[in-house]
């Protein structure tokens, strides 16, 4: 098998969004744009559970959430919210100190340091998180963002019988139905996806040389317990990891230092990204640490190739006539 002396050297630093990269919960727009008590909504959300428990019905966390958004805006609680609505929203949520700034802070470092530009090294950032897609692209870090997986919605679903009538969408309305849901044990499936490329078939068998980004060249940074199912996967498959907490109000610095203390992730920081803070200093540390090893190991396998004989240059040696 031919050597692979050029692929796998993109880092993908993998984020969560939710009290990682921003500070607080990606609803949060929403819930201050129609005058709704965010309170009252998650209380409701986990009564749902309870009470659809009681009815023989099981339903997920994100699930539920999800569909009492949409029951608020099919009762007319939350009038007009489209994904374009949502998108605009995105912009009002708060960032995290340091973001989003280090993140070209992080690319520049991987990217335009002389040894790894020369072995064309680059890193990219994506979104795993169990917020909405759309708010988290108008954020002011979607710019910067390769892919994300998050959960979508919906709006103007084609009515039954539209194959018939020519024609598949109306104009755009409010949102209506779940599209794509992402819950903690699917963030899995996209650390697969960034990991075999997108195109490929997430069950598709690629092997390990042939993939895009191996586990090795990967970075999750996130904030808690709900985030095990992919510490795991990394930390299983050579992957670094980083738990972020908030600190003074609603801190939720036990839960990530349990992490930790069960050996989940590699370290812990405070979710601040300013320069010389302990999370810049362990990211960019890593990404060094990651870059080098790419370079040592390309240098290993270019080392291994002989170079072909080449051609004699020169005169011959001119005989001493005999006298």
């Amino acid at each position: 098998m031919a050597l692979a002396i050029y692929t796998q050297t993109i880092i993908a630093m993998i984020w969560d969004f939710d009290r990682t990269l921003i500070r607080g919960y990606s609803p949060e727009p929403i819930f201050r744009k129609f005058g709704i008590d965010p309170e009252r909504f998650w209380a409701e959300t986990r009564e749902l559970q309870s009470l659809y428990h009681g009815r023989g019905i099981r339903v997920g966390d994100d699930t539920a959430y999800l569909n009492h958004l949409l029951s608020y805006v099919k009762a007319g609680q939350m009038p007009g919210l489209t994904n374009e609505t949502l998108k605009v929203l995105g912009a009002d949520l708060e960032c995290c100190p340091g973001i989003p700034a280090f993140l070209d802070v992080a690319r520049e470092l991987a990217e335009q340091t002389e040894r790894y530009a020369k072995h064309e090294i680059r890193l990219e950032h994506y979104v795993v998180s169990t917020g909405i897609r759309q708010l988290i692209e108008g954020s002011s870090v979607g710019g910067k963002l390769s892919g994300v997986w998050a959960n979508e919605f919906i709006d103007q679903p084609p009515e039954p019988g539209f194959s018939l009538q020519g024609h598949t969408f109306g104009p755009p309305g409010e949102i209506a139905q779940v599209g794509y849901m992402m819950d903690n044990t699917s963030k899995t499936r996209a650390i697969f996806e960034i990991n075999k490329g997108n195109g490929v078939p997430v069950n598709a068998r690629v092997a390990e040389e042939d993939r895009r980004i191996p586990m090795l060249n990967m970075i999750y940074i996130a904030d808690g317990p709900s985030d095990v199912p992919v510490f795991s996967l990394l930390m299983k498959n050579g992957g670094r990891n980083l738990g972020v907490y908030q600190s003074k109000e609603n801190s939720n610095y036990q839960g990530v230092k349990q992490l930790q203390d069960e050996g989940r992730v590699h370290s812990i920081a405070p979710a601040d990204f300013r320069e010389d803070t302990p999370a810049y200093l362990w990211l960019t540390t890593t990404i060094k640490e990651i870059a080098e090893r790419i370079c040592t190991v390309r240098e290993q396998k270019l080392s291994s190739f002989q170079a072909p004989a080449g051609h004699v240059t020169g005169q011959p040696a001119t005989r001493a006539r005999s006298s």
